[in-house]
């Protein structure tokens, strides 16, 4: 059983002298067992209301290191409550790594298709993946391209792992491509971080705007835009997905809510040809 925070906190107030606190506020099966191992005391107060105390520090500081594997309570309080804690100190402060849902892995991961130059704590290197593989970056806080580069925000896997096939589609720019996926704050966080410009770069649909806007745009204002490569309005009457386009009406933006003129301009090529198109259409320069 493991003991929760806002009992660790009521038991933290009872260690002051005279201290007396309401059964009403302490009703946890924690409380039941330590006021039947005697080392809580119940006082009925009357049929009603009943008050909690604690008649001897010493034995529930014995009690919490024998009983929850806690050495210090004021050092349990404060870490419970940080908004994060390591599986170290969940250890250290009560013996359990689970202690509390812990985010081992905080990031997001890069790709790249030409070497591009960054920094991370301060010190320059040179991101550079193997074929087959992606970077993570971890540390994201103090990861920091060039400011040449352009973070293109890729919304699909397929396209994210073959960067390389789509590169006809980012020559006027040195893009640095990050993943939509795992989905967390922390994209977006560095993003807002950094001095560089956002293009996302996801499926033509409304479903693909609708992300962009409501994922990006609305974090990242000016900074971000919406990527339209050149050969959308050949591609779509001919490669253009009609049932999708159906599917998805509903969730159609109206023209004039759009907040760039190139996103306007599609959602008219859409409706003009009832189609939509997936982002996969543009891995490699086939056609």
């Amino acid at each position: 059983m493991k003991l929760p925070l806002q009992i660790a906190q009521k038991l933290q107030a009872l260690t002051l002298p005279n201290e007396l606190i309401a059964g009403s506020s302490m009703q946890h099966p924690t409380v039941v067992k330590m006021v039947e191992d005697g080392i809580l005391y119940k006082r009925q107060v009357s049929k009603t209301k009943s008050q909690i105390y604690l008649p001897d520090s010493a034995k529930l500081k014995h009690y919490l290191h024998n009983h929850f594997g806690i050495p210090d309570l004021d050092l349990y309080v404060i870490s419970l409550s940080a908004e994060t804690i390591s599986r170290a100190v969940a250890t250290q402060i009560s013996g359990d790594s689970k202690l509390k849902s812990i985010r081992t892995f905080s990031g997001f991961l890069a790709n790249v298709y030409e070497p591009v130059t960054c920094q991370m704590q301060g010190q320059s290197f040179t991101l550079q993946p193997l074929p087959g593989s992606f970077t993570f970056i971890q540390d994201y806080e103090h990861f920091l391209p060039d400011s040449s580069i352009t973070i293109v925000g890729i919304e699909n896997a397929e396209n994210f792992n073959q960067i390389k096939s789509q590169a006809y589609l980012f020559k006027h720019l040195k893009p640095l491509f990050v993943s939509r996926y795992p989905q967390s704050n922390d994209l977006i966080k560095w993003l807002q971080s950094i001095p560089n410009p956002y293009l996302h770069f996801g499926d033509l649909d409304f479903e693909g705007i609708n992300i962009y806007l409501h994922e990006f745009k609305k974090h990242l204002g000016n900074k971000a835009s919406f990527f339209i490569p050149p050969q959308t309005a050949s591609y779509l009457p001919q490669y253009g997905n009609r049932m999708l386009y159906n599917k998805q009406l509903f969730k159609a933006p109206t023209t004039i809510s759009l907040p760039e003129q190139a996103l306007q301009n599609l959602m008219t090529l859409f409706h003009k040809h009832k189609k939509v198109l997936e982002q996969e259409i543009f891995i490699n320069e086939i056609f």
